[in-house]
């Protein structure tokens, strides 16, 4: 409230209108639905970022030890490699979870799945990726 009135108090002297009620009005209702979507906005991943990173600690081990064990380059190349060969719908439902963060079922709608068959399927991936970081001595 306060700020909406000070919007006024900062636009009324040049804007002169003629009733001031309806404008007054309009300044608190836009200065409302401005608040409300800087209050609700999506913020990348919409909150699912974190628990994406979670599911995926479990496969890479932590940042500082990764930093000192290995190159960063050769741990995105092995990702990338692992990614291209797996088929492309396993590919896409591990990209839209794990770099677009996309909730679970989001993925499941457009996916036509379950939630648990996509949750399984993503276990069995990062499984699979965990053995391949290995076999290339990445972990």
């Amino acid at each position: 409230m306060n700020d909406a009135l000070l919007s006024a108090w900062n636009t009324i002297p040049p804007a002169h209108p003629k009733h001031y009620g309806a404008y007054f009005l309009t300044l608190v209702r836009n200065f409302a639905l401005k608040r409300y979507a800087a209050g609700h906005a999506e913020k990348r991943g919409g909150g699912q970022m974190p628990l994406a990173l979670a599911e995926l600690s479990e496969v890479l081990s932590s940042g500082e030890n990764v930093e000192r064990e290995i190159d960063r380059r050769d741990m995105l190349e092995a990702v990338k490699l692992f990614l291209g060969s797996l088929p492309e719908r396993q590919r896409n439902l591990f990209v839209r979870r794990y770099w677009h963060a996309s909730p679970i079922s989001e993925i499941a709608a457009d996916f036509e799945m379950t939630e648990i068959n996509v949750k399984v399927t993503l276990s069995r991936i990062r499984s699979r990726l965990q053995k391949h970081l290995r076999k290339e001595g990445l972990l």
